[in-house]
């Protein structure tokens, strides 16, 4: 995960200004190792900063998200944030849907995808969620939480549901 100061260095080498509220963001995001909503951002910052709009604060979380410093995932309850991870080589995720905890997957399923040849992909993003070993021994999963019965598997370079 980026640091609050790799946060802010790569705001100032994209020509953000680096303001009291954006170091504030950085901070936020550089030190909180799970996900936030827009929502929780607002009142997080509002408390420090009367007058915010919550315009404001989804447009700084569109530029970092832009600048490649906040990652965005889209669970059933809305998008979420954090910040970026610190590994430089590409990988997707495992998301426990109780603690948040993410783990990295370090296999690409876009290299087995059976696409058109004449299809060109700009952009993919591949998440997989359920629960870590820790929120299914301390019981923390509710009873509606149960594993699909219709998956999809990778077997021999083909993906297969």
């Amino acid at each position: 995960m980026l640091t609050t100061e790799q946060i802010i260095n790569s705001m100032s080498e994209n020509g953000l200004r680096i303001t009291d509220q954006r170091k504030t963001l950085a901070k936020l995001f550089g030190e909180h190792p799970g996900y936030l909503t827009a929502k929780d951002v607002y009142e997080y910052m509002g408390k420090k900063y009367s007058g915010l709009s919550f315009d404001t604060v989804y447009r700084n979380l569109r530029v970092l998200y832009d600048l490649g410093v906040l990652e965005q995932v889209v669970f059933e309850e809305g998008i979420k944030f954090r910040a970026s991870c610190s590994e430089e080589h590409h990988h997707h995720h495992m998301i426990c849907l109780q603690c948040q905890k993410t783990y990295p997957i370090k296999f690409c399923p876009m290299q087995v995808t059976d696409g058109p040849e004449d299809f060109q992909v700009v952009q993919h993003k591949f998440e997989v969620f359920g629960y870590c070993k820790d929120c299914v021994k301390d019981n923390k999963v509710t009873k509606k939480s149960q594993p699909l019965q219709n998956h999809i598997s990778i077997d021999n370079g083909k993906l297969e549901s």
